[in-house]
């Protein structure tokens, strides 16, 4: 089992086991992300990812329940490439129930429908999709490579096959300049979206990034703690997908959360609110991370 570089997984898949069957990310136009710039993107020669995958199934086939395809946005391989993978699982791995993947609004757009049935009937089940914020002037200026709407056509294809989706956003990464507007919109793209599962993660300014060189530059400035969590109050609040599991659970945030969307609404809020008034202490700045 050989891994390129650093390797990053949604908190969900702790107890995955991590293929990584693509080198970087497609798009990495992203302004705030730093995961994959230091790598080339390609798609692995398919004999040396059959053989981790192979390595793996011999040390802990019969425990591994789980399956993550790496790195950011492993969809956007060709379905030359996915055949055999998932061919390669379901034999190997008697125990695996769910297999899931880093994916772009472009990467599920790219792909038909058939395509998209073939991978759900091939055992690919959950895609993470960050589309970080709803707001299309935010989007824009991120680099994200996608508007609201096509995130939203995005979920829909997915969900037409069977596949759940997971939605990630980040909160303050529209700066102090559009942060209500990032806010709103993003709590009504997650209603657009309906996704299965809603993580909010927290903006780092990472060195190096051109959201580093913006903020250098004061074209670019992060909302205080107390803003970022009044975003996330407005997300809650204004997001309404059927029945998703939200959590704030990620090391960048200030403070963990869960529940169930729109069922727990009222507690969640109440807990933002307890925090915001001093009630609740916040994760300190030495232990959040990326």
């Amino acid at each position: 089992m050989r891994y390129e570089g650093k390797i990053y997984r949604p908190p969900s898949e702790a107890d995955a086991y991590i293929l990584q069957a693509t080198i970087g990310c497609s798009w990495n136009h992203c302004t705030y992300c730093d995961m994959y710039r230091e790598k080339e993107y390609r798609v692995r020669a398919l004999p040396e990812t059959l053989e981790d995958l192979r390595a793996a199934a011999r040390a802990y086939g019969p425990r591994l329940g789980k399956l993550f395809v790496a790195d950011g946005d492993a969809l956007g391989m060709p379905m030359e490439a996915w055949r055999p993978i998932l061919a390669e699982a379901r034999a190997r791995l008697p125990r695996l129930r769910r297999i899931s993947c880093y994916a772009t609004a472009r990467n599920i757009l790219e792909k038909d429908e058939a395509e998209l049935r073939e991978l759900r009937e091939g055992g690919l089940r959950l895609l993470y999709i960050g589309p970080e914020s709803g707001d299309d002037v935010t989007l824009k200026r991120i680099a994200k490579g996608s508007t609201h709407d096509e995130h939203v056509e995005a979920a829909r294809r997915a969900h037409a096959v069977g596949m759940e989706i997971s939605v990630i956003v980040l909160l303050g990464v529209a700066g102090t300049e559009r942060s209500a507007e990032h806010a709103a919109a993003t709590g009504d793209l997650i209603t657009a979206m309906d996704p299965e599962y809603v993580g909010a993660l927290t903006t780092t300014v990472v060195p190096t990034t051109p959201l580093a060189t913006l903020a250098g530059r004061g074209r670019f400035e992060l909302p205080t703690i107390e803003a970022m969590l009044g975003e996330l109050r407005t997300i809650v609040e204004r997001a309404a997908p059927r029945d998703a599991l939200f959590r704030t659970n990620h090391a960048s945030n200030y403070l963990p959360l869960g529940g169930r969307l729109p069922a727990d609404r009222g507690r969640i809020v109440g807990v933002i609110d307890a925090a915001l008034a001093g009630a609740i202490p916040l994760r300190p700045e030495w232990s959040r991370g990326l």
